[in-house]
Parts: structure tokens; sequence; C-alpha cells
């Protein structure tokens, strides 16, 4: 007889750490290869195990279990946190759900994961910031989903700032433009509609580079100015919204309520200086995120488009060689790079789940406080909040008579 297959990502003599998460589209397809693949890669203290997986429909999220590899299949978010067998929950929803199930996770003992932005407003952040607080305080951990952070050049980007390498930071460029809401045909998701979404290319690109510009420079930001459109301001409904009594479609548009592009400075405490663009309709750019920090001594640029890519200029160096030179960040004593392929074998967006997973892993293990927790996720829906407020002033403009 053969012997019995252990769980997912087992390693013998390893205490199990029960994975619950709640959601399985985009977000969860890629945090369920992070769980299903940390284990397999990395020595980690604890085992991962992905024990039930939750969605509304009971048919999809099953079938979204035997993909992805999950034990069991929740149609009800509670009782997923009921669960014995679940010791950590991890938040994959649309923003409006965020806080009640994070709340719910932590008030059961859990430790919690949750998507960013982390909530749809501040006060809701304030509330999930105060309860991991004091969920700390019994054991229990909680963690923002930034996984950019992750990815082993701006890990890598981050420790060079911090040794000084650029010297005193002096501005920060960051944009992020993709280009899926071009064609005004395109449906009203969820993520077009503020009730559910937070708000839109803010929310979805803004917070990522809001975070990511935040963690490099190592410092927050202290003030913003900020403009913000809505291109297309009514869209087709998706069909499942459209149905008549008798279940054929209906034509009907709804409105968007949430911007489609974002454009702002800000400030670092410091007096660093920083500009932002988020936009979701930037014609023949896909997921395009690039980040470059300026500093008295050198220079980092980041491409996500070539995300195994560094480039780092040294100030320092006589102007008849300088210049920026091309850091492939793929060696082992490079940031998560110990325990995957040989130099030069590059690595890809997946992996930024598995090293999230990674390090959650091990803050649970050691009582560490988790980064980013919920208190940087508040710090960035501040920002987020304080870049609507601008734009809502700045919204009244009067054009120029040709």
């Amino acid at each position: 007889m053969g012997q019995p297959q252990q769980p997912d990502g087992a390693e013998g003599g390893k205490q199990p750490l029960g994975i619950g998460m709640v959601g399985y589209a985009f977000m969860g397809a890629a945090h369920s290869q992070g769980w299903r693949t940390a284990g397999r890669v990395f020595d980690l203290p604890l085992r991962p195990v992905l024990a039930a997986v939750c969605g509304r429909d009971a048919a999809a999220v099953r079938a979204a279990a035997d993909r992805h590899g999950w034990a069991a299949a929740e149609t009800d978010w509670r009782a997923l946190i009921a669960r014995d067998d679940v010791d950590l929950v991890d938040i994959c929803t649309p923003g409006d759900s965020h806080a009640e199930i994070a709340l719910a996770a932590l008030a059961a003992g859990k430790h919690v994961l949750c998507e960013k932005p982390l909530a749809n407003s501040v006060a809701e952040a304030e509330e999930m910031a105060r309860a991991a607080e004091a969920a700390q305080e019994r054991g229990q951990l909680a963690m923002v989903g930034f996984n950019y952070r992750r990815v082993p050049a701006t890990a890598l980007a981050r420790r060079m700032v911090a040794e000084g390498r650029i010297g005193t930071l002096r501005h920060v460029r960051v944009t992020y433009l993709q280009d899926w809401l071009v064609d005004p045909g395109f449906p009203l998701t969820w993520r077009l509609r503020r009730e559910s979404a937070g708000s839109g290319s803010l929310g979805d690109l803004g917070a990522h580079i809001v975070d990511l510009a935040q963690f490099l420079a190592g410092e927050p930001l202290a003030g913003v100015s900020a403009l913000t459109e809505t291109f297309v301001r009514e869209r087709p409904l998706p069909a499942s919204a459209t149905s008549g009594l008798s279940g054929a479609p209906t034509a009907g548009t709804g409105q968007v309520t949430v911007d489609d592009a974002a454009l702002f400075t800000g400030r670092f405490a410091s007096g660093a200086l920083a500009s932002f663009e988020a936009t979701r309709y930037a014609t023949g750019r896909k997921n395009a995120l690039r980040i470059e920090l300026n500093g008295e001594r050198g220079s980092l640029a980041f491409d996500l488009e070539r995300l195994n890519e560094l480039y780092y200029h040294d100030g320092t160096e006589p102007g008849t060689h300088a210049g920026f030179r091309r850091i492939l960040v793929t060696e082992p004593d490079h940031p998560y790079l110990e325990a995957w392929w040989p130099p030069g074998h590059g690595l890809g967006y997946e992996h930024t789940f598995a090293h999230q997973a990674r390090d959650l892993v091990h803050a649970v293990a050691e009582g560490s406080r988790p980064e980013p927790s919920f208190a940087d996720g508040l710090q960035v829906q501040r920002v987020l909040a304080a870049v609507e407020e601008s734009a809502e002033k700045n919204s009244v403009y009067t054009p120029v008579a040709v």
C-alpha cells in the first residue's frame, strides 16, 4: 500500500497553518498559486495548507477549489471563518467587503491577509487598523497584500536606498498605465462602481504606486495635489444585471461612479517631491508600472515589464564613463532568490504572491509584525482620500477660448 498523500505543500513534522480564502477570481487564483507554491520552494517554519475557499456560487467555487487545490469549498464567508481548520483568512474580494470580513476574522482569533486597498474609506481602514493592533497583542497578525513590494528588483531597490546608495532622496516619479477601459462598450463591472470599489484607477492602480513609492523611499507622503477624470460616464450593464423577468437580456446602461485616471503630485515628509499617474485609458499599455527615484548621489529605475531588472546610476562616478547600469536581479543573494533558479533564470508576476505567502508565514511563526501592516494600509488609504479631496477642489475649470 502506498503512503498517504500529504496535504498541499506539506513537509513532514511541520505544524500546519490552515488557509481559508474568500474570493476565487483573478486575485484568488494568484493567491492560490502563492500559497500552493511557497511551501514547496522555501523552507518555511509552518506548513501552509489550503483548507477552504469561499464564494457565493456553489458550482463555481467548487470548480475553483478543484482547479487550485483547495480541500473544501464554502458559500458563506462566516462559515469559512468558523472552521477549526482555518488559522488564517485571506481576503480577495471587492473593497466593500474587506472591513466586515477582516474584523470578523480578527474577532474569531484568525490571522488575516487582505488585498489592497485596505478598505473603501479612511473610517473603515481606521477601524481595521485598530482591530489589528488589538489582535497583535493576542498573537494574531494582519497584513495587506501589496505584492509589488515582493518583486526581487523592488526589494533590492529598497535595500539600496536604505544603504544610502542614492543619498538623500530628491524626487520620485511613478506611473501605472493600463488600457482595458479604452473601449466604451466594455461593461459596467464592480470596479466601475464606487459602492463596490471605493474608487477607480486611484484605488486599483494608485494604491499600488503610493505604497511602492513610500516603501522604496522609506518615508510617508505628507501632502498631495491632484486631478482626476472620468472619460466614459455611462457603460452597458452586464447581461446578469439587465435580465428581465423572463430571463432575456434587456438593453441598459449604468453610470460610472469612479475615476478613470488620476494625476497627482506629492511631497514626502523629508521634503522630497513626487509625481504619480494612474490610468486605465493608456491605449496600448497593459500593465505598465514604472518608478524612478532620484537622489543626491544616484538614481534607481524599475519597470514592471522588465521585472527581473533594476537600473542604477552612481552619480559619484566620473562623467566619462558614468551612466545607468542594468542589474539583472537573479543572483542567490538578491531578495527572495535564494530558493529559486540559477542566475539568469528570471521570475514572473506570480512569484510575488509566493514571496508574500513566505513573508507572512515567517511573521506568524515568529510573532513579528508583518509588512505592510494594516497601519501601512491605513496610511495609503489616507493618501488616496487626500487625492480625492484635492481633485474635487481642483475640478472646476474654464476652457481657454481660442
